[in-house]
């Protein structure tokens, strides 16, 4: 029979850490629950996988690094970060970019598994899917190696999340906003990812706690096929034209938003006199507009060396926190007068 470090956890009942603190021979497990564990381990003959750090062996110091697009300013940061992270700890890193579709997602999943990783990192929130099915592929590869998972939550053994709470920041920034007087704020955003979803729900719950009137007329969707700045704000152009007035707008992300400033310095509506923007990010988009982009800072290098501390410390067999959470900040800039 071939088990996984994941099935030697379920058979002795007890975490894939503690499992990887036996195999790491660490003085931190009881004598009871290490004979329980080796017990397993002599009757069904395992054999770890052989590069395979986390599960006590020696490691190939190669962590791999799953990114959907690196042509994405967020994403391509995050991975910028990480794999600075990782060198200034002798780990060299194995990238691939997936695209968006949940098989190719899962293939390279499994693709750079089979190179023999320590550990496996989802860059971005949209590696987790809507059901269960769509998300076997990370249980599964959580049986295997330690899976990171940066901007999105999670929950399964050896899976470790740290991420920003964007529904919470999205909820203290849309409420400072309607608190300064601009009361009707379109949001703005193109695509539902789990982070997508959380800011958008923040949006909401700032909204119906002021009492807004009728602000789900306010919620623009970007359709698929608008790509380019241009044509995100000739969208918002269209939008306008059949929505009643606005004086804000609140976007997901610093590219909408710089398609907003666009949309407004086409129509001839001053900002931030007559129209308050603001982004998500803080990107470098946010000085390469004029006026400079307020926006929210979802602390991504902080994200990124906690990742890499946390993964470290499971590779070392210590307890780790599953789930690390920070607080974005409000980046007031030239867009906003609040």
């Amino acid at each position: 029979m071939s088990l996984t470090i994941y099935d030697i956890s379920k058979k002795a009942d007890v975490s894939i850490a503690t499992v990887s603190r036996v195999l790491n021979g660490s003085p931190k497990v009881k004598e009871a629950t290490r004979k329980k564990v080796m017990d397993i381990i002599d009757e069904y003959g395992y054999t770890p996988n052989s590069s395979a750090r986390a599960m006590g062996l020696k490691s190939m110091k190669t962590i791999g690094i799953l990114c959907a697009d690196s042509s994405d300013i967020f994403l391509a940061k995050a991975v910028y970060y990480l794999e600075q992270n990782l060198q200034a700890h002798g780990y060299e890193s194995l990238l691939c970019c997936t695209g968006y579709n949940m098989d190719s997602k899962k293939n390279y999943a499994n693709l750079i598994l089979s190179k023999k990783v320590d550990g496996l990192i989802l860059v971005g929130s949209n590696f987790i899917g809507s059901t269960e099915e769509e998300n076997q592929y990370i249980i599964d590869c959580s049986a295997k190696v330690p899976v990171m998972i940066l901007n999105a939550s999670f929950r399964h053994d050896n899976v470790y999340c740290i991420l920003c709470d964007d529904m919470n920041s999205m909820y203290r920034a849309t409420s400072e906003m309607y608190d300064s007087g601009i009361t009707d704020i379109l949001y703005l955003y193109d695509v539902l990812s789990y982070s997508g979803k959380k800011k958008l729900d923040g949006y909401r719950m700032a909204m119906q706690s002021h009492h807004a009137p009728d602000y789900e007329d306010l919620i623009c969707k970007v359709p698929d096929d608008c790509k380019s700045i241009e044509a995100i704000s000739d969208y918002v152009t269209e939008f306008a034209s059949k929505s009643r007035p606005f004086h804000g707008i609140i976007a997901a992300d610093d590219q909408l938003a710089i398609a907003a400033i666009k949309y407004a310095q086409k129509n001839g509506i001053s900002i931030p006199d007559d129209l308050s923007v603001l982004g998500y990010n803080n990107s470098i988009l946010t000085h390469c507009c004029t006026p400079e982009l307020t926006s929210i800072d979802s602390q991504l290098e902080t994200q990124t060396r906690s990742l890499v501390k946390t993964l470290l410390g499971v590779l070392a067999g210590q307890e780790m926190p599953q789930k690390t959470v920070f607080s974005g900040s409000l980046i007031k800039r030239s867009t906003t007068n609040f």
